[in-house]
């Protein structure tokens, strides 16, 4: 059993995988502004934290948190993110989607053994900008050359850094507009869109000892969206 820590746990990729893990993992979860339901926190193996991440003390707590419960700290998902558009708060996308996870890292670096594994979960608009959200994307940009770094500097103590650039996902609580879904299924080689459980078969890969020689990569789960 590993403990994991999931940022942005209550809902949508974030809660697909808390409960990919839940069932023989142990879980910590963050949560700001989407109150977890009652399925997730009555889960025994399933700790949630509430914090925003866009605060430079939230990291520290955040890590305290995991301890205090579980007394380690294995895998780390940095899956937390803003969407904002180019008129948006683009100093709160940011802080949120790369320096969270820098913050969070080096909090936890004194708790992280050989075969830790960090996984970022990055954005196919990193490579493929999206209209009217640029400063999403370089955000995502900005987290896959982080993630690449890393991996290099902590290479050496046999922690692993990964990120995982997902294509268009199935939003539950906040669907897209069916047109928009259909342009989405278009162009994607498999005829659809993805779920959560997608990528959180991607992210217990990357988080298992199968994967103990991949680091530093950015691996698509896009379907083969605008190949």
């Amino acid at each position: 059993m590993k403990v994991v820590l999931v940022t942005g746990g209550a809902r949508g990729i974030g809660r697909g995988i808390v409960e990919a893990f839940a069932s023989d993992h142990a879980v910590s979860f963050t949560y700001n502004t989407t109150e977890p339901d009652g399925v997730l926190t009555k889960l025994r193996s399933v700790h949630a934290i509430k914090a925003d991440l866009a605060e430079r003390a939230a990291a520290q707590e955040i890590v305290d948190a995991v301890i205090n419960r579980w007394g380690r700290l294995d895998v780390i998902v940095n899956n937390a993110g803003v969407v904002e558009p180019d008129d948006g708060d683009m100093a709160r996308t940011f802080a949120v989607n790369v320096t969270a996870p820098m913050h969070l890292l080096e909090a936890a670096l004194p708790h992280l053994k050989s075969g830790a594994s960090v996984i970022n979960i990055s954005s196919m608009n990193a490579r493929l900008p999206a209209m009217g959200a640029a400063g999403y994307s370089a955000s995502k940009a900005a987290l896959d050359t982080w993630t690449k770094g890393m991996a290099k500097t902590l290479g050496p103590r046999g922690i692993r850094v990964n990120a995982i650039a997902p294509g268009a996902i199935e939003r539950t609580e906040s669907p897209r507009p069916e047109k928009l879904v259909q342009k989405f299924v278009d162009l994607t080689a498999l005829g659809r869109v993805g779920t959560p459980s997608d990528v959180a078969g991607v992210v217990r890969f990357l988080a298992s000892d199968a994967a103990g020689f991949i680091t530093g990569e950015i691996l698509g789960v896009t379907g083969g969206y605008r190949l």
